[in-house]
């Protein structure tokens, strides 16, 4: 496949854990990646070098904090100007903490919407005009097993809440996007042992999982994939959960 045949994917927060993952994949299935990171520069540095040595790959890895909309702007801006589209999008950045409500900092209540939620609207409206001009675009963003459920979280209230909202937007998306050959599809991991989480928190978790096992990234990976290929066309406005039947 040429440089100009090439679908270019952007991935916010692509530095680490399935970002990183999901880039490697494509990139060696021969697409063009750009990935955003906030403040790993060293780790966006080490995966920009690593995936640079792959045979007629093209990588930029860029600096940007997507919680503010300038920066998308100038971010998917910077990647039009390189290679001049933007096919995919896989909004993976968004932070998570572990806290008791009422014990909740107002910067860390906000951080949660701010770097989870925000950053769907303010990129997903970015990239639409250039994808619906082509006729072609992949939008894949990422909830939380058991976020459209609707269960009280004490302990991690705000990220769920962002999560939920982040579904109700995925399928906003699909259905405004549709007629263009646009999907837009969220995949919600469970348990997935990404560095994400606690090796304590991971082994406390294990026995309230039916599958009786921890996911892998390679399975979050997996989905992704079908999301953005071809064959997955018709998939539009979908929660894929990925959790081993965790919560269901």
């Amino acid at each position: 496949m040429g440089p100009m045949m090439q679908r270019v994917a952007l991935i916010p927060g692509g530095a680490k854990g399935i970002g990183a993952a999901i880039a490697r994949d494509l990139v060696a299935a021969g697409w063009a990646v750009a990935f955003c990171y906030r403040h790993s520069a060293a780790t966006a540095a080490a995966l920009e070098d690593e995936l640079s040595g792959v045979v007629g790959a093209r990588v930029l890895a860029l600096q940007a904090d997507v919680s503010d909309h300038e920066a998308c702007r100038e971010l998917v801006a910077r990647v039009q100007s390189e290679w001049g589209r933007i096919d995919a999008l896989i909004q993976c950045a968004g932070p998570y903490h572990r806290v008791p409500l009422f014990e909740e900092s107002l910067d860390g209540w906000h951080e949660m919407f701010d770097h989870n939620l925000h950053p769907v609207f303010y990129l997903g409206r970015l990239v639409a005009p250039g994808m619906q001009e082509r006729g072609f675009g992949r939008i894949v963003t990422f909830g939380m097993a058991r976020a459209d459920r609707m269960v009280a979280q004490p302990f991690i209230t705000g990220h769920y809440i962002a999560k939920a909202a982040v579904l109700i937007l995925t399928r906003t998306l699909a259905k405004l996007l549709a007629p263009h050959g646009i999907t837009v599809n969220s995949v919600s991991p469970g348990y997935i042992d990404s560095g994400s989480d606690t090796a304590d928190a991971l082994a406390a978790a294990l026995p309230t999982i039916p599958a009786g096992y921890l996911g892998s990234v390679q399975d979050v990976v997996t989905a992704v994939r079908f999301l953005l290929s071809d064959e997955a066309r018709y998939v539009n406005g979908a929660n894929l959960e990925v959790g081993g039947a965790w919560g269901v």
